[in-house]
């Protein structure tokens, strides 16, 4: 009948697109392996490259995967090795290490090697470090971890949009917070310094993984001496200008009691 011609005919078209899309998909494998072996050959290319070269010339191709990944928000989906001199730290950091601590982190880059890469942000021709200020100094300061790694540094580069210092300041005390050690008088000056950028308290209190309360006493510490460092104050007294008549009575009155 005309009914089951058409079941048989629709059958026959689901199937069809099926397979047709079976066909597609192996094919499209086909052609992503076909890529990748492409690239893999290509590569090999750069095991003659002098070290220095070869550096640069994986850091272009990690930037340009970067462009095109899924995880191109994420600085973390590209670590490039940079030279350490092109490294500089900024000048607000109020995280310390000891120098037990320090020994420790020498030791594990020594034994470990870079497990995490030095968070920078481009300023000019350098980079300058949001954290990771101690495993800098590791790797500059450590002549065999500094060989080791050709004098070169893993880097990984912050949202171009957080370009504000008061942004980097905030990255850098949101990645300190949880270890080691901040001054207090240098995260009240932090707290201080994003008021003058006109930061809120409650704005503060966000970046800064800080409550209300913390933001106060910080701001105190550092705020009072700022409210009045502009203030003029005349001296409550003189005791030059205590003479001796005034001197005389204030001993009779006290002779009195």
């Amino acid at each position: 009948s005309s009914t089951q011609k058409r079941s048989v005919s629709k059958r026959f078209s689901v199937n069809e697109k099926k397979e047709g899309f079976m066909e597609q998909r192996d094919m499209i494998k086909d052609s992503e392996q076909v890529v990748i072996d492409c690239m893999i050959e290509t590569l090999k290319y750069l095991t003659d490259f002098p070290t220095h070269s070869k550096i640069e010339a994986i850091n272009q191709i990690k930037k340009y995967l970067h462009s095109i990944s899924p995880f191109s928000k994420e600085p973390v989906d590209c670590v490039l090795w940079v030279k350490n001199e092109t490294i500089e730290s900024n000048d607000y950091n109020p995280n310390t290490v000891a120098p037990p601590e320090m020994k420790l982190l020498e030791l594990s880059v020594l034994e470990d090697g870079y497990t995490q890469p030095v968070v920078t942000w481009d300023r000019d021709k350098v980079k300058e470090v949001v954290d990771g200020f101690h495993r800098t100094r590791v790797g500059k300061e450590c002549e065999e971890i500094k060989t080791r790694v050709h004098g070169y540094l893993p880097v990984v580069t912050i949202n171009d949009s957080r370009l504000d210092k008061g942004d980097r300041i905030a990255s850098t005390i949101r990645h300190n917070r949880a270890r080691g050690k901040h001054g207090i008088n240098s995260m009240s000056e932090i707290v201080v310094e994003l008021k003058r950028r006109n930061w809120s308290d409650k704005k503060i209190a966000k970046n800064l993984g800080m409550d209300a309360d913390e933001v106060l006493r910080l701001s105190q510490i550092s705020g009072l001496a700022e409210m009045f460092k502009d203030k003029e104050f005349s001296e409550a007294w003189e005791v030059d200008s205590i003479n001796d008549e005034d001197n005389l009575q204030t001993q009779g009155e006290n002779n009195e009691i």
